[in-house]
């Protein structure tokens, strides 16, 4: 969707910039440098994986968050708190259980100083619009999720918002839930049926964006910036099997595996890797996954180029599980991706045919040769004279690059990865680090 010079701005967001501190005063970039307008009549979705500050980001425009620097720029005012206009719906419900729907609907209008009268007639007209008709007097805890959600939903437009905001409202549900819910929300924005000008809702669901939003901004990782975005064409409602819209998703897995790939790589997939730092965020992937990919990936190859989307689709893979396989195959270089594509190289195509021994040993060759971390760890360990070493020691190190809960995050993976490869031994209840085999 191309936006016209004279559309009318809902909210701007300039320069923004949003920090943490951890306990031990280290300070943790989460957003960085974000900018971008949003327009009347124009469903926006801000994709990314987890931990990108995508939810962080929408909490700050809604008013319950102050960034550390930049500003929300809502209808002239900068917003500092939550106003009047914005509303927000969540992912895990927030509803209080001890409240009928009735009475969870209501909340924001009483807030608002609404008389009870009124207050009941614009809740139960919320309720009948949502769908919920019926169901005014049950509690949260005789309601499905989907019904849960919709209460939300209810809720948050009840009080006519001119902007709402949707923190991955769809991903607590089962799939044919969720598909119905987003039906619903399209019918009732195409019919104008409330009175929101716009929806900006984030999720790390590509085929969700490519349905329902006029445009998409694709967010990078550490800190959470904007990578790309996209417009979109094709008018509401979407058909999956439009190639149309297969081509949008292509695009969209196109731009987001450049992302990562450009993040790790350093030249062609022979090249040694890196420059890569010792508290590189090695992605959350589990052994198990990574050898059942490369196989999949082997089987696959056999029939010709790998298409990521076809292949996320076939096995049922979102982009949060999906990107930390790919990127985790390219740090070992068994694996490369280049526009929507993946491709084994020579050492993943000798994995996925080697037996349990040999691919130990493959893994371990290329850990050690790619992952600094992991070779840090095996020369530590085989220049101590007792070849042990105790994980805090690792974690202090670590703790340099990164905040205390993601260097436990790293070093779990690494203890994962280097105990499958066997580089070294790792006992659970003493964090001690040691070598049945030093060199």
């Amino acid at each position: 969707m191309t936006i016209d010079s004279d559309k009318k701005v809902i909210f701007s967001v300039k320069d923004l910039r949003k920090t943490f501190r951890s306990s031990e005063g280290q300070e943790l970039v989460v957003l960085e440098n974000i900018n971008f307008t949003m327009y009347e009549n124009e469903i926006v979705a801000v994709l990314g994986k987890s931990g990108s500050g995508k939810s962080t980001l929408m909490r700050i425009i809604a008013g319950l968050m102050k960034p550390t620097s930049g500003q929300v720029n809502y209808r002239g005012q900068n917003v500092i708190e939550p106003v009047q206009g914005i509303a927000m719906v969540f992912q895990n419900f927030a509803l209080l259980p001890w409240l009928s729907v009735l009475q969870n609907v209501e909340l924001g209008l009483e807030a608002l100083g609404i008389e009870k009268q009124q207050r009941r007639k614009r809740a139960l007209k919320a309720i009948d619009t949502i769908g919920l008709d019926g169901f005014e007097s049950a509690y949260p805890k005789e309601l499905s999720g989907g019904m849960r959600q919709r209460v939300g939903f209810a809720r948050a437009l009840v009080v006519d918002p001119e902007l709402l905001l949707m923190d991955e409202p769809f991903s607590a549900l089962d799939v044919l839930t969720s598909e119905s819910l987003k039906g619903d929300l399209l019918d009732l924005w195409l019919a104008k049926r409330t009175r929101t000008k716009g929806i900006l809702f984030v999720t790390h669901n590509i085929e969700e964006a490519a349905i329902m939003a006029d445009r998409i901004i694709i967010f990078a990782s550490d800190p959470g910036r904007i990578r790309a975005e996209l417009n979109v064409s094709t008018p509401l409602p979407r058909n999956p099997e439009d190639p149309h819209f297969r081509k949008l998703v292509d695009d969209i897995y196109t731009l987001m595996t450049t992302s990562e790939s450009k993040r790790v790589r350093i030249g062609d997939a022979g090249s040694d890797f890196q420059k890569m730092e010792l508290g590189y965020r090695l992605p959350d992937a589990e052994i198990s996954e990574l050898i059942g990919f490369v196989e999949e990936l082997a089987f696959e190859e056999k029939r010709g180029p790998i298409d990521l989307p076809l292949l996320a689709e076939s096995l049922h893979l979102e982009a949060d599980s999906l990107f930390p396989l790919t990127e985790a195959l390219e740090i070992l270089n068994f694996a490369t991706v280049s526009k929507g594509d993946i491709t084994l190289t020579e050492e993943g195509k000798q994995f996925s045919s080697a037996n349990i021994l040999e691919r130990k040993k493959l893994f371990a060759k290329q850990l050690e040769k790619r992952v600094p971390l992991a070779k840090h760890i095996r020369d530590t360990l085989d220049n101590n004279p007792n070849h042990r070493e105790n994980e805090e020691y690792f974690l202090k190190e670590l703790e340099e690059f990164l905040t205390e809960g993601e260097a436990e995050r790293v070093f779990k993976v690494m203890i994962d990865w280097g105990r499958y490869a066997e580089i070294f031994a790792y006992d659970y209840d003493s964090g001690i680090l040691s070598l049945e085999n030093p060199k």
